[in-house]
């Protein structure tokens, strides 16, 4: 043990020496590798904080949630003509209540309806607003944060009662304080409509609903100014703990063919939406981003070998006679040959370190692009430091290897 803390003592303070004594050959030697390292880590950190970001929001939505809706949500809507989704019946709020009788598995069962609408205050207008006329059962499904006020009451939905639940970004530019949002009478399609809460700063989820500059309405208040076939419907199912996406579907395919009478031979004129398959959707996507930043990164990792393996042989060059002289007095071949795979394995990481530090202010820069943090985790930096370290013992493995053959009156005798 002793003998290889003082193995490594030496080539650290050889590596240093080499480095000041040729600062420009080894900057740009470690260049390949910084730049390598900053290719892989850098795409694994901001590809895995992304998919980190999104999976959360996946699982905000229920990981057993299925959305049903005449459209197809993430990859395969190409492979169905458009006219024919254009074709499809929107769901029908009759359907809800047709679904919580027949259906064993589900837990939650909500509608959900949307339109643009202007929101009037005074001499004020939000122009565009996106309108959510919602059921009881969504907020159970998918909650809404309340920071000021209250939520809908079960009358205010049973009625149809006009009130209004604002997203944090509209109370925002509509009074200033979004706290002075709530008690507020507004307009909206010549109705008047009162503010009862503002929801807490959520951003947009997966599926494009973004909470900040939405209104949640009673469905039944939405519907008094707009038809659902005019609003996008959509029926949200949110299945019993512990029942699969998969068991799920199957039942709900089954009773909306029952419910929309369809024959045998028909075939299915709405779509299930799991969250389960976009969250493995975005796992493929993201899989595939990560093999484009390895390919990168391999490839600058064998420029920058190359690069370290021509230090290590130039050095070997160089200490030839002080190779031949600790060989003299005893230094075994174990010795010398570790003594250079330590040094190499050193450049490399310092190297890497360059790497992470160029990654880390990427982190930084991105997360103040972004609306959530990216950073590099434990698992990925003990990632950066293990290839390095291999990078380097592979660039060193044969110069090292050399200066352990030689013998040593021959290499003493050298110039």
């Amino acid at each position: 043990m002793r003998k290889t803390i003082t193995i490594l003592v030496n080539s650290l303070r050889l590596t240093f020496q080499e480095i000041r004594a040729n600062k420009l050959r080894t900057f740009l030697s470690l260049i390949g590798i910084s730049f390598g390292i900053f290719c892989i880590i850098g795409v694994l950190a901001t590809v895995n904080s992304l998919e980190m970001n999104i999976q959360n929001q996946l699982k905000s939505l229920g990981t057993n949630t299925i959305y049903i809706d005449k459209w197809t949500y993430g990859a395969g809507s190409g492979d169905y003509p458009w006219w024919k989704y254009m074709k499809r019946p929107e769901p029908k709020f009759e359907e809800v209540a047709l679904i919580r009788e027949r259906s064993r598995l589900t837990d939650k069962v909500g509608y959900q309806t949307s339109s643009n609408t202007n929101i009037v205050y005074k001499d004020f207008a939000l122009e565009g607003v996106n309108m959510s006329g919602i059921t009881p059962d969504i907020n159970e499904i998918n909650p809404l944060q309340i920071e000021f006020g209250r939520f809908i009451s079960g009358s205010e939905f049973q009625s149809g009662s006009p009130v209004i639940i604002m997203g944090y970004t509209n109370a925002e530019n509509l009074f200033g304080d979004p706290e002075r949002a709530v008690g507020k009478t507004v307009k909206i399609k010549n109705n008047q409509a009162t503010i009862i809460g503002v929801i807490k700063k959520m951003g947009a989820n997966f599926i494009g609903e973004n909470f900040d500059q939405n209104i949640y309405v009673p469905y039944k208040f939405l519907h008094q100014m707009v038809s659902d076939e005019q609003a996008s419907p959509v029926i949200i199912v949110k299945g019993k703990s512990g029942i699969s996406s998969a068991a799920l579907s199957d039942e709900l395919e089954g009773i909306m063919r029952s419910i929309r009478k369809l024959k045998p031979t028909e075939e299915d004129n709405f779509t299930l939406n799991q969250i389960s398959a976009l969250s493995s959707q975005v796992s493929g996507i993201f899989s595939s981003i990560n093999m484009g930043g390895w390919a990168i990164g391999i490839l600058s990792l064998v420029v920058g070998a190359f690069g370290i393996s021509n230090i290590m042989f130039v050095t070997v060059k160089e200490r030839t006679p002080i190779i031949g002289l600790k060989k003299a007095i005893g230094a075994k071949k174990r010795s010398i040959l570790t003594e250079f795979l330590l040094e190499a394995a050193i450049i490399c990481i310092l190297g890497g370190i360059m790497g992470l530090l160029l990654v880390f202010i990427l982190t930084l820069v991105l997360s103040q692009l972004l609306n959530f943090p990216v950073y590099i985790s434990v698992g990925i930096l003990s990632l950066a430091i293990s290839i390095c370290i291999v990078i380097g013992i592979l660039s060193g493995i044969i110069p090292a290897y050399t200066a352990s053959r030689m013998d040593p009156v021959v290499a003493i005798r050298s110039k």
